[in-house]
């Protein structure tokens, strides 16, 4: 049985590159057909055996953590109406998995999120789920091909992918020497490099599995790009202690927290929705003879 129970999700960015639509809304309960992306990475992570979600917001964001809580108003609406169907779903949702929420007092990067949540962890390996990237695969979830590498490799494994060089300086990126079934032991990471300075084509997308040995990394791990705690650098530093891999893993990623990736997976994951497809199809036969 895995180890790794917890998977820490920080949700505490402004997201300004979907603004205006986050002014009021948090970038994490921006719906995708008839639900938050939030709902969503949360199923993926309890799909993946994660019994345990801590999530690092701030004092604006309560409108994450509320949508896991209980609404009794809410309930006894649906119960008058006796819509069983929305009462069902309303209940998973609520008990879908154990909830921990942590503040983040000032947004100082990625890392220092991360470390927010040290205290809940303990020291078990862990998972990171960012809320901005939802990640659809026909085979296994996503979180669940990381955590089956660390279970292998007992090392800390990256979600990558492969994206064009003109995409490298929006992400973290890996160097490494190629292993077997899409697996790449990391050499080295560099943050947002400029296309002349990526050591590949292989990106950090927002799916970590880490072992609780980063903690000890990003309490010295000093502001980097954007004059934040950078979680790529206190990775790079965790190479001197222990070995890291990436796991080109297999699915779709979107990325919601641009608004053209926000609009695609609205489209493509409501069209995989045997309740709503039908009518999309539709719309769209119609739209094509205009």
């Amino acid at each position: 049985m895995s180890k790794v129970k917890t998977a820490v999700l920080p949700v505490a960015g402004w997201g300004t590159r979907v603004l205006p639509a986050t002014k009021s809304i948090p970038k994490p309960m921006l719906p995708i057909a008839d639900a938050p992306a939030i709902d969503y990475i949360v199923q993926e992570a309890v799909e993946s055996g994660i019994k345990h979600i801590i999530l690092v917001t701030n004092r604006y964001l309560r409108a994450i953590e509320d949508y896991f809580d209980e609404n009794p108003e809410l309930m006894h609406i649906l119960e008058k109406k006796n819509n069983q169907k929305l009462l069902q779903r309303i209940k998973s949702i609520e008990n879908m998995v154990r909830i921990s929420v942590v503040r983040q007092p000032s947004p100082r990067g990625l890392g220092h999120a991360v470390l927010m949540a040290r205290e809940i962890v303990g020291n078990e390996p862990f998972a990171v789920m960012l809320g901005d990237d939802l990640v659809w695969s026909e085979s296994a979830p996503c979180l669940k091909q990381l955590i089956d590498v660390y279970d292998e490799t007992s090392a800390s494994v990256l979600g990558v992918i492969k994206v064009p060089a003109c995409d490298v300086s929006k992400y973290g990126v890996i160097a490494g020497e190629l292993q077997e079934n899409k697996l790449t032991k990391v050499t080295g990471l560099v943050e947002k490099p400029a296309i002349h300075e990526a050591p590949s084509d292989l990106a950090v997308i927002g799916r970590y599995v880490l072992s609780p040995k980063i903690f000890d990394f990003l309490e010295t791990t000093l502001p980097g790009k954007g004059n934040e705690i950078q979680l790529t650098d206190a990775l790079e530093a965790l190479l001197s202690a222990e070995p890291i891999y990436a796991c080109e893993f297999s699915g779709v990623r979107y990325d919601t927290g641009d608004t053209v990736g926000w609009l695609q997976a609205c489209i493509e994951y409501t069209m995989r929705r045997p309740e709503f497809a039908p009518a999309m199809q539709e719309y769209f036969q119609k739209l094509q003879l205009k």
